[in-house]
């Protein structure tokens, strides 16, 4: 179906975001509709925004981490001597029987 098939099509604006990239896209939204504040950067994925002059700051990521890392943060080295000394009583009582 060509354009005049369909009708007008709604007015327009185009509104520029900035990544901190560097990066300027420029998408068109039909003009009464509501303009996000932010964008995501066709070029690298990152936020942009609409201050040119403070783009939004790159998210931040957590490194992945191991389940062992996880124990870690919840439990102290005393604690773990402790449950691991517990653990290894009942493996050795286990094996008198």
């Amino acid at each position: 179906m060509g354009e005049s098939e369909r009708g007008e099509a709604a007015p327009r604006e185009r509104i520029s975001y900035f990544c901190s990239n560097g990066h300027v896209t420029t998408p068109s939204f039909a003009s009464e509709a509501e303009i996000p504040d932010y964008w995501d950067c066709p070029r690298c994925g990152l936020p942009a925004g609409r201050d040119h002059e403070h783009p939004p700051a790159p998210p931040r990521t957590e490194p992945y981490k191991t389940h062992l890392a996880y124990v870690k943060e919840r439990r102290s080295d005393t604690d773990g001597a402790a449950i691991l000394e517990e653990a290894l009583g009942r493996l050795r009582a286990s094996r008198e029987l």
